[in-house]
């Protein structure tokens, strides 16, 4: 049985493929690779993802001539804001070619961006509720911003214009207010921003208690390389991280994701630095003013307590001298009050003292003598007990009205 050559079925094929797909057509697809030549020309690879398990269910080839390129590729950039590279979705519209050396192959005419903002805004919008769900969505936003941010961690490229117009707005700000700056290079742009970043964050973590916030800066650029800023990974590691972030990555689309979740999100980096040079005026500002009251206050209570000292000292004589008038009649009452105590003390010592005289002059000799008592003397003694007399001893009797002299005899 004799058979056909390659070629003659490959050209049965082209044949076949030409008569029943001889139109264009609208195909939704992921890019998994994008190479463009020196020619110009580009090619892709087109895929389809089973949604369950993420396997690959299709794929093909694409060619975009070099004309169509160079049309296509600014355009759906300056409308998307995304790269044209792998990892996209895209809605294309092709027209179906089959070569007899090289395959099967869709060769893309046209391109609608509007299908991809979608599928960008459908992925930002499931990320960040994601994040919400998670709840550390807004923990970045909730950190308290400190009144003095001096001390600033930098998230850059090292050459970036950018990074060299934050600096030097911070070095030449017109108050001559003192900013430490420290660099954490990383790639802004391109498939390495995400770890790139997320590297510079692990590495600001390490010395932590050295910064009072994190700046991440991007000058200028296209666009279309902020993709890397919509990431997952990236939004979860700076909503969640401990210093307050800034972030100002040079672009006026909408904010991104990082943007999202970041504490404050600024157009470019010397926005970012005015914003700093702006909070720290801020704290000059209120220690201006507070010191200004404290000022005012101070002179105010002076020259109230300088007025109250004055009325006080005009007080002072008419209060001594109503004191001591008080005093003064004080003492007069109690020299009254003295003389009339002593004046009855006295008078009643004085009563007691006649009582007493009274009741001695009662039991005197000379009273119990005057009411016909006697006294017997022997040898000057009064004699109380007839035994202690001896017969001849001389007795002297005293009356109240004489003496006796007798001698004592035999009884």
């Amino acid at each position: 049985m004799e058979g056909i050559s390659l070629i003659e079925l490959n050209a049965l094929v082209k044949k076949s493929i030409n008569q029943c797909l001889p139109d264009e057509y609208w195909v939704q697809a992921e890019i998994s690779d994008v190479r463009a030549n020196a020619a110009g020309h580009c090619y892709l690879e087109f895929v389809q993802k089973d949604p369950w398990g993420n396997n690959l269910i299709a794929k093909a080839r694409g060619t975009i001539w070099a004309g169509t390129f160079r049309l296509l590729k600014p355009y759906f950039e300056e409308t998307t804001g995304q790269a044209f590279d792998a990892g996209i979705k895209v809605l294309v519209k092709v027209s179906v070619e089959f070569h007899e050396l090289y395959g099967y192959s869709l060769t893309v005419l046209d391109i609608d961006p509007a299908y991809t903002v979608g599928d960008m805004v459908r992925r930002r919008r499931e990320i960040l509720k994601q994040l919400q769900e998670e709840g550390v969505l807004t923990l970045n936003k909730e950190l308290e911003m400190p009144m003095l941010p001096r001390r600033i961690a930098v998230i850059s490229s090292a050459t970036a214009a950018g990074y060299g117009d934050f600096s030097h707005q911070l070095a030449g700000n017109p108050h001559g207010y003192y900013f430490h700056t420290e660099l954490f290079p990383a790639v802004m742009q391109g498939n390495q921003v995400e770890g790139s970043i997320i590297g510079a964050l692990e590495a600001i973590m390490e010395h932590l208690d050295d910064f009072d916030v994190v700046a991440i800066i991007r000058g200028g650029g296209a666009t279309s390389d902020l993709s890397g800023f919509d990431t997952y990974a990236l939004a979860a590691s700076c909503a969640q991280f401990p210093l307050p972030i800034i972030t100002g990555i040079g672009h006026e689309r909408d904010e991104t994701i990082l943007d999202a979740v970041s504490h404050t999100r600024v157009k470019t980096p010397t926005a970012a630095a005015e914003l700093l040079i702006g909070r720290m005026h801020d704290a000059a500002e209120r220690l201006n003013a507070l010191s200004e009251q404290l000022h005012k206050s101070a002179l105010y209570r002076l020259g109230h307590e300088k007025q109250r000292l004055s009325a006080l000292r005009n007080h002072i004589p008419a209060q001594a001298l109503k004191q001591l008038t008080g005093a003064r009649m004080e003492l007069l009452d109690m020299k009254n009050d003295l003389k009339q105590s002593a004046t009855a003390l006295l008078t009643a010592q004085k009563h007691k003292l006649d009582l007493l005289r009274q009741r001695i002059t009662d039991v005197s000799p000379e009273k119990l003598l005057q009411r016909g008592y006697s006294i017997t003397l022997r040898n000057g003694k009064a004699v109380t007990d007839a035994s202690q007399v001896q017969p001849g001893d001389v007795l002297v009797t005293r009356l109240a009205k004489g003496t006796i002299i007798s001698t004592a005899s035999q009884p």
